[in-house]
């Protein structure tokens, strides 16, 4: 499909001084290379807990490309005229790691960058989750569906600190009026994912790659609906460039995979021996993950384009170089 640019704003507004957290991060590097293709300025801002230099060292000789080392737990001053704030460790692994912080990556730092959203007049971006939806009782899901949460479990400080920092941007926008954009994520993938996130794309590929044993938890009977990164990306600076909605809209494909069926077709597409071993389903897994992704039609005239098998060969390829460094 092509997208029609109908009822959106140019993603090419000239001059524009763009501030990205969690910048050098797998989603947030791609997103800085898309606008400084566009012509934009970028700030890139990391902590590089989950970040790499790696990741965006190609873009530093770049004049219109900033990089700051900063936690944005801590306040940040910029004059900026659009934010996205994507920082936050994303996967079990490392946001499981240090509870804690990740939950004040999710609400201090929310509460930072919607304060210099408000300073400077600028618009905000959320990078939402999937993960608000918990373990969901209805497939797929709409964003009008509340969840079937849980408040205390392992994975609650990065499923409530998402929770908690959309009501944040909702009540700076309505008491504030600050503009804001909620994008709600579904499993992204893509190069530039880190090696031992503990996803299951990176892990299955990395596993087969190394000829270990793949590592399936459950019965694999467990569904996941995987975008690319390409894609994904185009979603972001549509609902950013748009009037009609703040969201939260929903971002992904709705393309619905059982856990095993993505195990084979990486082991097929790799040529690996590698076997396919069980282990019990961690507590809060969520057994099905499909968005409902009208809203995204409609507002934005988006829908993802990027077959899984095509965009696999990418992160195969990019696993590939990563491993043989």
């Amino acid at each position: 499909m092509s997208y029609s640019r109908s009822k959106l704003r140019s993603h090419d507004l000239a001059g524009q001084r763009i501030l990205i957290t969690g910048g050098a991060g797998f989603l947030g590097s791609h997103l800085c290379e898309r606008l400084l293709n566009e012509g934009h300025e970028v700030i890139c801002v990391d902590n590089f807990f989950t970040g790499s230099k790696a990741n965006i060292e190609h873009l530093v000789g770049n004049r219109r490309f900033e990089l700051i080392r900063h936690d944005i737990t801590f306040p940040l001053f910029l004059e900026v005229d659009q934010i996205y704030n994507l920082a936050c460790p994303a996967s079990p692994v490392h946001y499981q790691h240090d509870p804690v912080q990740t939950m004040k990556t999710a609400v201090h730092g929310s509460i930072n960058m919607l304060g210099l959203a408000k300073r400077t007049d600028a618009r905000i971006f959320q990078a939402s989750t999937s993960e608000v939806y918990g373990d969901p009782e209805i497939s797929p899901q709409p964003e009008s569906y509340l969840g079937r949460v849980n408040t205390i479990g392992p994975r609650s400080c990065y499923d409530e600190g998402k929770r908690c920092a959309e009501t944040l941007f909702f009540d700076y926008h309505r008491q504030h009026n600050v503009a804001i954009r909620v994008a709600r994520i579904f499993n992204c993938y893509g190069p530039r994912m880190h090696p031992h996130d503990g996803r299951v794309v990176s892990n299955f590929i990395v596993q087969a790659l190394q000829g270990q044993d793949i590592t399936i938890y459950g019965d694999g009977s467990q569904t996941r609906s995987f975008c690319y990164v390409d894609d994904m990306i185009e979603a972001f600076l549509r609902l950013m460039n748009q009037d009609e909605t703040t969201g939260p809209v929903n971002l992904g494909n709705p393309g619905e995979f059982t856990i095993k069926q993505l195990a084979e077709m990486v082991l097929r597409m790799t040529g690996s021996k590698s076997k396919l071993v069980m282990h019990p389903l961690p507590q809060d897994d969520p057994k099905q993950r499909k968005p409902d992704i009208t809203l995204a039609k409609k507002v934005l005239q988006w829908e993802p384009k990027v077959p899984l098998e095509d965009g696999l060969k990418h992160v195969i390829d990019y696993f590939r170089y990563i491993i043989a460094k």
